[in-house]
């Protein structure tokens, strides 16, 4: 008899350490769940800036008659806060132009002027 209480102890003590271990590994899976959805979101925001910002310039550029933009692609990265101007426009004071409006435009960020001049 007392060889069956001493294992209904034993296995008692192991099922309240099994759940004791489970209710640690979902606390921890939870925390890990949070942190990933945070880094998503974070993700997420960045993106919306780095597209608000391309929007931005794009239609300053649309906005500014002396740009013949609809040759201008605008490229946002959020992340290293850079805004790139490429394709095409008719003169070298059009891709300065460009450049200019992009600069006012995109206040904190570096302002990369890939226009290539095609008359």
């Amino acid at each position: 008899m007392r060889t069956v209480t001493a294992l209904g102890a034993m296995a008692l003590f192991a099922l309240s350490t099994g759940c004791g271990n489970t209710a640690d590994g979902a606390k921890q899976d939870a925390e890990n769940a949070a942190a990933k959805t945070e880094q998503a979101a974070d993700a997420a925001g960045t993106r919306m800036e780095g597209a608000m910002e391309t929007g931005e310039v794009k239609t300053a550029l649309l906005a500014d008659t002396r740009v013949g933009a609809t040759g201008i692609n605008v490229d946002t990265n959020e992340a290293t806060k850079t805004v790139t101007l490429n394709g095409s426009v008719k003169t070298e004071a059009e891709k300065q132009l460009a450049g200019e409006v992009a600069t006012s435009k995109a206040t904190g960020y570096t302002v990369v002027n890939n226009l290539a001049i095609k008359p």
